[in-house]
């Protein structure tokens, strides 16, 4: 008699999936949605959601000098206690998920925070990572710095996106704080809307199907990306210098910040005040002089921006030519 194999979703091993998730205000979420919901909708998929809060919540929308008084631990890579986590480190999962915003040039102190936590250097090390970003347009050095504490977790990154607001850059300067600091991201004064756009946020879904497609031929254990000609990141080289120089203010006035005080004391006000009056006005004389000297000198960095545009966009890169296979 010849044996008969049940291959029906139910007695298929399932493929186990952790998301990571932190979203202040709701648009990581939609992104961490899209991106998932393929796998969600398959039975072959067992798909843990991890909501990722902290002891004393951030608010949202930001009063002005306690958005200010988040940069030097964001900066820092210090963030405040976790509330309690809904893993205890001892799960084993076939891929991780971690969509994520930057913060002043860094990782948002709520991931961060679970970068360091004990757990997960359990529940990550030897595992294969997919991030996702979703933010203005500067994140390459906080991807350093999310690349760095992957790896002290002993995480692979195997795959990256990136969603940046398509709008103008100087038109972010404005429509973007206006967002954290009102909690309205709508279009004004003929003004185009903050953060990414609803298109950017549906087209998460290729990623998902493509993982979904990936995990089910076990593509996961070979390190090669799972993204690989979808599109997934667009690096601009050019805002690398200017992100560097960023990042030196913030950590340098940071530690000053450190030394003034705890998170929320008095002394910091002062100190906050003239660092807003400093970052205005770099904003307005560094960023676009460096931008200019970068056009002037493009002929002689053509290969520089070139290494940086590739370090920046692995490992999923911008290539186009899976596209058409997931075409929604």
């Amino acid at each position: 008699m010849n044996a008969v194999i049940d291959d029906t979703p139910a007695a298929v091993a399932r493929k186990r999936v952790l998301v990571l998730r932190y979203s202040q205000s709701g648009q990581l979420d939609a992104v961490a949605d899209q991106l998932i919901a393929p796998l969600q909708a398959d039975a072959r998929f067992d798909v843990h959601i991890e909501t990722l809060r902290l002891q004393d919540e951030f608010p949202f929308p930001w009063p002005f000098f306690r958005f200010l008084d988040a940069f030097p631990e964001s900066a820092h890579l210090v963030p405040p206690p976790l509330a309690p986590l809904g893993l205890s480190g001892d799960e084993d999962f076939d891929l991780i998920i971690l969509p994520w915003q930057v913060w002043f040039l860094a990782p948002s102190q709520p991931v961060t925070a679970f970068l360091k936590h004990p757990v997960a250097a359990r529940l990550l090390r030897g595992k294969p990572v997919v991030t996702a970003i979703a933010c203005r347009n500067m994140w390459m050095t906080a991807q350093e710095k999310m690349e760095a504490l992957l790896a002290a977790v002993g995480a692979r990154l195997v795959d990256n996106v990136v969603l940046t607001d398509p709008g103008p850059t100087l038109a972010t300067f404005i429509t973007t704080p206006r967002w954290m600091w009102t909690g309205r991201r709508d279009g004004f004064w003929g003004l185009p809307p903050a953060g990414v756009s609803p298109q950017q946020i549906l087209g998460m879904r290729r990623f998902g199907l493509a993982l979904r497609d990936g995990l089910l031929q076990d593509a996961e254990r070979h390190g090669a990306p799972l993204l690989a000609g979808l599109r997934a990141v667009e690096a601009d080289p050019r805002l690398y210098v200017s992100e560097r120089a960023g990042t030196r203010s913030f950590y340098l006035w940071g530690k000053l910040l450190r030394a003034a005080g705890a998170p929320g004391s008095t002394q910091r006000i002062p100190l906050l005040a003239l660092y807003a009056v400093f970052l205005i006005a770099i904003i307005i004389t560094v960023v676009p002089i460096s931008l200019l000297l970068q056009a002037a000198l493009r002929p002689l960095m053509r290969r520089r921006l070139a290494a940086l545009k590739a370090r920046f966009e692995s490992p999923s890169g911008s290539g186009t030519e899976r596209m058409s296979q997931y075409e929604l």
